[in-house]
């Protein structure tokens, strides 16, 4: 894109699904820079912090509230992006799709793991644990509204596909 803006990308599947259509957007580079850029570095933190776990680290409870908020603040980053794709941009990207794909579950079983923990109060400790074992059911119901919207918006466009 960089090199020849008229190119043609494989990800240029259909005319709603395309990664051109999102990356010539200014949604596309929100602070400034590629988007894809927050994503690498976002999914370096919990792979960095699962390695450290393997090896036996074990986190303060400030930590572990703090990487919740970083959590946090990619979910709604990634709704800000699911709505400015489906409702402003009428395109849907790929590999964007796999960024929230990723995120989803990230978020729910987190939030359920520092909330059992302890870490946001022992208040909190019995609704995590459930949180945390019920994860599944939430990043399911978070997809299917998700793809109900996405479904509902681009209805006359799926056939597209064919």
């Amino acid at each position: 894109m960089a090199e020849n803006p008229e190119a043609t990308l494989g990800c240029d599947v259909s005319p709603f699904i395309s990664c051109k259509s999102v990356m010539l957007t200014e949604q596309a580079s929100l602070f400034g820079f590629p988007n894809p850029l927050i994503g690498l570095a976002s999914f370096f933190a919990p792979v960095l912090i699962g390695v450290a776990i393997l090896a036996g680290a074990e986190f303060k409870n400030w930590f572990w509230n703090l990487y919740l908020v970083g959590n946090i603040l990619g979910f709604v980053f990634v709704l800000w992006l699911v709505s400015q794709s489906v409702f402003v941009i009428g395109s849907l990207c790929p590999y964007c799709m796999v960024a929230w794909i990723a995120m989803i579950p990230l978020l729910w079983m987190n939030l359920g793991l520092v909330a059992a923990k302890g870490a946001l109060g022992e208040r909190f400790s019995s609704a995590g644990e459930i949180v945390y074992e019920w994860s599944w059911v939430a990043t399911v119901a978070t997809y299917v509204a998700i793809s109900l919207v996405v479904l509902v918006v681009f209805w006359d466009l799926w056939p597209s596909l064919f």
